[in-house]
């Protein structure tokens, strides 16, 4: 159980804000924060925060014994040890389980482990910071409360964005506290509600329901919706968690980096994923691909590389063949670029590579999306048939098209590119960009409302990466 967003907006914020508001004091000011974002893990999952309280304790631990030269290579083995075997006991046991009965037949029974949510963001942050104290002994931090900080901070805490030591220790020694900043972070978290809660969620009405059919009853067109819908869907829901916690951090003086970049105007997969779920493909690549070897050892040796961190990047996401399959299909595809098959350097290909870049990412999510490999194959079966499908089926899926629906779709299409981006470029040039300012102000507030009336007319809709 977590905050409700109701509460989240009309309790929690609002009482952290005063008091961090009233409050003077640096070092005060941390404590608060702290305190706070451990009531909001706690908010339901005592035993969640325990965990994580123990995770950063060893974390930090490990970080001093890095910093030195006699254990430090232990303190990182160690540090591995922790983190990883963290995941995997309470995201793959259950799944380890099932495969070793597959194969065997033994019939073992599968641990139901609760999965702590957030445990991939934050052992992956608490492991980012020992390896960097190694790299660099500078990195280094004595106070057992500013790692507590760091790992713990409610903005990014349960869903990212990954956020490394370096990026932020200086910020949580001294940062900036002015209305300007929470000008700015209001707006930026107010639109990234509005963009799981206008688009996100009337996006996932559309693809819960077409996934909720056998795919043999899905007509082409019905199955191609569902997979358009939960393309924009999980980009709206995941983009607008890290917009609000970019905007919350930036309220309180932290500046966390953007974690997407348009990543729907990619022309190849390359380009793809250094603009998709930045802080988490910069993370691999940092800690996986590089120490692998990186591109340094020829062709074969990077697209073996690249396999490996797509593999994993599969298996992070969740205990399920259907995430290491999407993972494995993504570094298919790299591998093809890798090699020119799929010539997204030729000049000629560019005006093709976004429409290829398009179609290669819909397919991967519908298998992300599929409960089952089954499913999965049978939705894209049923992107690819001619079969009409059921009738009664098709005619419910296609009847959640309200004018409500397709304005958010128009809108979804629109944000996926960046056209607004571009508009407060030229604005900012032509003299205009107080306008531009006072406009974005207004039309926060306009989304605000229209998200809050949402979120009381609806049920409680969880973002995707919750789970993950």
């Amino acid at each position: 159980m977590t905050f409700s967003s109701l509460t989240f907006l009309f309790l929690f914020f609002p009482i952290t804000f005063l008091l961090y508001a009233l409050i003077r004091n640096h070092t005060a000011r941390n404590i608060l924060l702290a305190a706070a974002s451990l009531v909001f893990y706690a908010f339901g999952e005592p035993v969640a925060v325990m965990i994580m309280l123990i995770s950063i304790l060893l974390n930090y631990l490990f970080g001093l014994g890095a910093s030195g030269t006699r254990w430090d290579r232990l303190a990182v083995l160690l540090a591995v040890l922790l983190n990883i075997g963290l995941l995997a006991v309470y995201k793959y046991t259950g799944f380890f389980v099932e495969i070793i009965n597959g194969i065997t037949g033994l019939g073992l029974p599968v641990p139901q482990i609760r999965l702590p949510i957030g445990i991939s963001f934050f052992t992956f942050q608490g492991l980012s910071y020992v390896i960097d104290v190694y790299r660099d002994k500078k990195n280094v931090q004595r106070n057992l409360f500013s790692v507590l900080l760091y790992i713990s901070f409610f903005p990014q805490l349960i869903a990212g964005p990954i956020v490394r030591y370096s990026d932020i220790a200086a910020q949580i020694d001294r940062r900036e506290f002015s209305l300007d900043r929470i000008s700015r972070g209001v707006c930026r978290f107010l639109f990234g509600l509005a963009k799981k809660v206008l688009i996100a969620n009337q996006m996932g009405l559309v693809a819960d329901k077409v996934f909720s059919f056998a795919p043999g009853q899905l007509g082409t067109a019905a199955a191609w919706l569902g997979a358009l819908c939960y393309t924009l869907q999980i980009f709206f829901d995941f983009c607008g968690y890290s917009d609000m916690a970019i905007g919350l951090g930036c309220i309180f003086g932290f500046d966390f980096l953007e974690n997407f970049n348009y990543p729907f105007i990619s022309g190849s997969i390359q380009e793809f994923w250094r603009r998709w779920h930045i802080s988490l493909s910069t993370w691999f690549k940092e800690y996986v691909y590089i120490p692998l070897g990186g591109n340094r050892k020829g062709k074969l040796r990077t697209t073996l590389n690249k396999w490996a961190v797509f593999f994993l990047t599969g298996l992070w996401h969740g205990a399920s063949f259907t995430f290491i399959l999407w993972g494995l299909w993504h570094g298919l595809w790299q591998m093809l670029e890798t090699y020119q098959i799929v010539p997204t350097k030729k000049k000629w290909f560019r005006p093709i590579g976004h429409v290829y870049t398009l179609l290669v990412v819909i397919l991967g999510f519908v298998m992300f999306r599929a409960d089952t490999l089954s499913v999965g194959f049978g939705v894209l079966g049923a992107m690819f048939s001619p079969a009409a499908g059921n009738a009664a089926v098709n005619g419910e899926i296609f009847s959640l098209l309200s004018p409500v629906t397709l304005i958010a779709f128009g809108f979804a299409l629109l944000l996926s590119t960046p056209v607004f981006r571009l508009l407060r470029k030229k604005a900012m040039e032509s003299n205009r960009g107080s306008l531009y300012n006072g406009l974005a102000c207004g039309g926060s507030l306009l989304l605000f409302v229209l998200s809050v009336l949402s979120l009381v007319s609806s049920s409680y809709n969880p973002f995707i990466y919750f789970r993950f």
